[in-house]
């Protein structure tokens, strides 16, 4: 029974036990919500009579009104609005958002804003960009043609809608009327009738399982959309990969089946190695194979710039108009690990890394006397100290916020930043800033080339029983509490053992001293999300080497997640048959019970616990 003064959504919640907001693997029908979620609670008293009206309540929420309700701020079918009991009565929310780690209550975020802080009218905006991509990706099919203009805009309308990419409103609502002009293109030039955009709010009311499945493939697709972004950036494309998109955003309109549908989402992992592949080649391509670098924390006295996201081709521009300014640059976040690209790091003026993980933000750039440029996600909502010298570029876009395009070849004009640093100053004296464990200095460049480099050392090292055990930590690094997880783990990681690291998670942990092995260090840094691509390299060559699987390798991983990246990152573990994956700080809201069964019972992945524990499970 709900008691009084509580909230009721109609969807099932499983979290993981490590979550401080959840109650473990338990399903529940309902969902009672905390009450700062800007709800109205119920005041009445439960009755018999109460009760039945309330299960009517719930039976028509969950399958009658979110195919009619009717929001003011919903101006199409295209409608993502959820609905709730309130006072007895049902009515809409402004917005339905889950796909990040953070979302309310290990739910959904229902109300005015997400936790991100996005809008709900972005985020009604971002669903029906979503459908709208659905409806270009079916009259293609329907054409039986694809034009190099409506692959762009699928990877540009689906990276657009990653969690802290875009908070602009206007900025998405133009990205959706190009998809629209070119499905209505392609339609003609075909001879067809173009086909309507999806309603994404059916996908949002649909049987759990299908919908936990479709959420999946999306939210995939979103992050593989990501590296495909990146790539393109450097004139890299795979037809494989964009023929992908079109066919998983059509399937999300299609009257579906598990059986169906969970090939299809394994499927987005198979093809997210091919993209994240091609990332990485794009990468090494341009800017050399990333070697061991060491990284410096402390912000040196003078005019400087810090570079966030992770666009390496705008730093690389960054870097090269800041020469003879005297102006000197700092990554942030992701960016770290462009300390290791040659072609990088031959900037002198490139100097070290500027704060710790993305969330962290608002309190490290409070008052910064340099501004800040935000080349993809993971932009949170600027405060008032530091609003004035944010900059963004890319696809992100936040309102009043100055934004860099590119001109006709490509090329950014980054002046007026260079020139708000010079006017700023930076600081007067050298600040010895330090990561969360107060380190002062990090190592990166520990890509799949530089460490299948010294193979032979690190078989050597298994051999004689120097290196005992390999830890895979990395992923998305968040503010929910229970985070510091990771680095009482790797803290606790035995001396012969060694731990891989990507992604910002790293951020947790990157600044501890653990050691090496024969010269090894126990910490090797991979690079960004996309590069467990790269761990992924290194585990194969292992597993060649030791003439055995993957699964049977001194190897475990623990991962933490956040947004959609590591969505399909995790997916593509799976592809690899890759099993008892340890994932946390809790378990996608979108995953439905009967899903979770499946991952559990065919791949072993589990929560994380207690640090000691799991350990001691994993070296067992």
């Amino acid at each position: 029974m709900i008691s009084p003064g509580s909230y009721v959504r109609t969807t099932a919640r499983r979290c993981f036990k490590s979550s401080s907001n959840c109650s473990g693997f338990t399903p529940l029908n309902t969902t009672v919500l905390s009450k700062n979620e800007g709800l109205i609670s119920c005041k009445f008293m439960y009755t018999p009579i109460i009760l039945l009206l309330e299960i009517v309540f719930v039976v028509i929420t969950t399958y009658l009104i979110p195919h009619s309700c009717n929001h003011e701020t919903q101006k199409s079918q295209n409608s993502s609005c959820y609905m709730v009991l309130r006072r007895g009565k049902i009515v809409d929310n402004k917005m339905f958002c889950f796909q990040c780690e953070q979302t309310a209550a290990c739910t959904a975020c229902t109300g005015a804003a997400g936790v991100c802080g996005k809008p709900f009218d972005v985020a009604f905006a971002q669903d029906e960009l979503t459908g709208a991509l659905v409806g270009l990706s079916r009259t293609e099919l329907a054409a039986g043609k694809r034009s190099n203009r409506a692959d762009q805009l699928i990877v540009d309308g689906l990276f657009t809608c990653i969690t802290n990419v875009n908070f602009d409103k206007a900025a998405v609502d133009a990205i959706t009327a190009q998809v629209r002009d070119e499905k209505n293109r392609l339609a003609a030039e075909a001879g067809v009738e173009p086909v309507e955009d999806l309603p994404l709010g059916g996908v949002w009311s649909d049987n759990e399982d299908i919908r936990s499945l479709k959420s999946l493939i999306l939210f995939g697709i979103r992050g593989m959309a990501a590296y495909a972004y990146h790539a393109r950036v450097l004139g890299k494309t795979d037809d494989a990969v964009d023929a992908f998109f079109v066919k998983a955003l059509a399937a999300l309109a299609t009257e579906s089946s598990v059986d169906v549908l969970l090939p299809l989402t394994l499927e987005v992992g198979e093809v997210n190695l091919k993209c994240m592949a091609l990332l990485d080649s794009a990468n090494t391509g341009a800017y050399g194979t990333p070697v061991p670098t060491e990284v410096p924390l402390t912000i040196e006295p003078g005019p400087f710039i810090v570079v966030s996201g992770h666009d390496l081709l705008d730093l690389k521009m960054i870097l090269e108009q800041t020469e003879g300014t005297g102006v000197n640059v700092y990554t942030h976040g992701e960016m770290l690990p462009a300390h290791g690209y040659p072609e990088l790091k031959k900037y002198p003026q490139l100097k070290g890394n500027f704060g710790t993980a993305w969330q962290n933000q608002q309190k490290e750039f409070k008052d910064i006397p340099a501004p800040v440029v935000f080349t993809t996600n993971c932009l949170m909502p600027p405060r008032p100290s530091y609003k004035d010298r944010v900059y963004t570029t890319e696809l992100v876009a936040f309102p009043e916020l100055v934004h860099i395009d590119e001109d006709a070849n490509g090329k950014k004009d980054f002046s007026a930043v260079i020139k708000q640093a010079q006017e700023l100053g930076g600081y007067t004296e050298a600040q010895e800033l330090t990561g969360i464990n107060g380190g002062h200095k990090v190592t990166t460049g520990f890509s799949h080339g530089a460490v299948l480099g010294i193979a032979d050392k690190i078989i050597d090292a298994v051999k004689q029983g120097a290196i005992k055990h390999f830890f895979v930590v990395g992923g998305c690094d968040g503010a929910r509490p229970g985070r510091n997880y990771y680095t009482e783990f790797v803290e606790q990681t035995p001396a012969d053992s060694v731990v891989l690291t990507v992604a910002c998670g790293k951020f947790r942990f990157n600044d501890l001293d653990l050691g090496t092995i024969g010269g090894i260090p126990r910490i090797l840094d991979v690079g960004q999300c996309n590069d467990a691509y790269g761990a992924v390299q290194i585990a194969t060559a292992l597993a060649e080497a030791f003439n055995c699987g993957v699964n049977d390798l001194p190897l475990s991983f623990v991962l933490s997640w956040y947004e959609q990246k590591a969505v399909c990152v995790l997916l593509t573990l799976l592809h690899l048959g890759i099993k008892n994956i340890k994932l946390g700080p809790t378990l996608p809201a979108f995953v439905s019970p009967n899903v979770l069964n499946i991952l559990v019972e065919n791949y072993g992945i589990g929560p994380i616990g207690d640090a000691s524990e799991d350990l001691a499970q994993m070296l067992a």
